[in-house]
């Protein structure tokens, strides 16, 4: 109960809050795909199909709950994606930890920028292998730490994680220097992409594949449940590394598979998104006339650099962010505080998750309700 009461008395204690019908400026349903009938249909009608009916998975997919969709999704996520194999976790969380937790051995060692989601750290500490973080999208000091490692441990490996877009902060690393320094290094490069699928790539398959970075990479992490709009996540890479995965990842063996529904809506969402670019686009056209927006109101100062469907403006202390937030959605716009110690301490936001559905109008009118907060 103390750690409660210090998280009360700085400000920062979190509460489930409820749908208040605002204009949408913080679910990271980028695509609006969460809210699209024909994928809701299409879901309904790949169970009809393949006669399923089955609410629920009856128990981990090593005894019964391999349902034959998560065969048929598995081989439609590699091709997608563009990997050789595909696993399919309950979420991205399981997924990270799943990973990180039991690919590195004790002997190796993994360097993890600083900035890395929860998930991912999580992970890490579950594992046996050695970690270090390095500075966010920092190169140069990260080609030293590896250096300095092959020197100590010539034999171990080494692993290089970052994500391809940062959740809380919206900006992305360089990853074609990324990738060469690993292929220099002879380090493995794993890359979570959770929130560049749907975003980037001709189809939204991701960052990497728009790089064309696929072959230099050893695992990416895809989850479901942002810009496609359903649930789950999947680990691409080898099938060596999906075999090792279903054998030795705790939070894929040790868990009830997902609903037939669940994995029957991942691929309706895959379908839409390979025939239907208009919504990628028109998201593309919002995110760059977001930043005019931000230029023409002397914003930009204020906000970590973007290109992504997350954009963050900086306002110190967890007392004045919720304030500001507050008064934002008081004026219609649901835009969410993201407070220390989520993020560090002086590094408080409020996060603007863009989407294809939000308007030109909307966003000029919650940047200039912004504007008038800086006055």
């Amino acid at each position: 109960m103390a750690k409660l009461t210090e998280r009360q008395t700085n400000n920062a204690l979190r509460k489930l809050p409820m749908p208040k019908g605002l204009i949408d400026f913080s679910s990271n349903d980028y695509l609006g795909l969460a809210q699209n009938g024909t994928i809701f249909k299409n879901a309904a009608n790949i169970l009809k199909k393949k006669g399923v009916i089955a609410n629920g998975a009856t128990g981990s997919r090593l005894l019964t709950g391999n349902n034959g969709l998560y065969g048929e999704l598995e081989v439609v996520l590699a091709s997608f994606f563009g990997s050789e194999s595909a696993l399919v976790f309950n979420s991205g969380y399981d997924a990270n930890i799943g990973f990180f937790s039991a690919v590195p051995q004790r002997t190796d060692v993994i360097f993890y920028d600083e900035l890395a989601h929860a998930s991912i750290r999580d992970g890490i500490g579950m594992g046996l292998a050695q970690s270090y973080k390095f500075k966010h999208n920092q190169l140069e000091g990260l080609s030293g730490q590896m250096d300095r490692t092959r020197e100590r441990k010539p034999d171990s490996d080494i692993y290089v994680v970052t994500e391809s877009v940062f959740s809380m902060d919206g900006d992305t690393p360089d990853l074609k220097a990324l990738a060469e320094l690993c292929i220099s290094k002879g380090a493995y490069l794993v890359v979570d992409e959770a929130h560049a699928v749907g975003v980037f790539g001709s189809r939204g398959e991701g960052l990497l594949h728009e790089l064309g970075l696929l072959d230099k990479v050893f695992a990416r992490i895809v989850t479901f449940g942002k810009a496609m709009g359903c649930h789950g996540a999947a680990v691409l890479g080898s099938d060596s590394l999906k075999s090792y995965l279903v054998n030795f990842a705790r939070s894929f063996i040790y868990t009830t598979g997902m609903a037939p529904h669940s994995l029957a809506t991942i691929l309706a969402a895959c379908e839409h998104l390979s025939i239907s670019g208009e919504g990628k686009m028109q998201l593309m056209r919002n995110i760059n006339f977001f930043k005019e927006q931000l230029r023409g109101h002397n914003l930009e100062a204020h906000f970590i650099p973007s290109d992504s469907a997350v954009h963050c403006c900086l306002v110190e202390g967890n007392e004045k962010v919720k304030n500001w937030s507050l008064q934002l959605q008081d004026k219609g716009f649901d835009v969410k505080p993201i407070l220390s110690p989520t993020v560090p301490k002086g590094q408080e936001r409020l996060r603007f998750c863009l989407h294809s559905f939000n308007t030109e109008n909307e966003i000029k009118d919650v940047l200039l309700i912004l504007a008038e907060l800086f006055d």
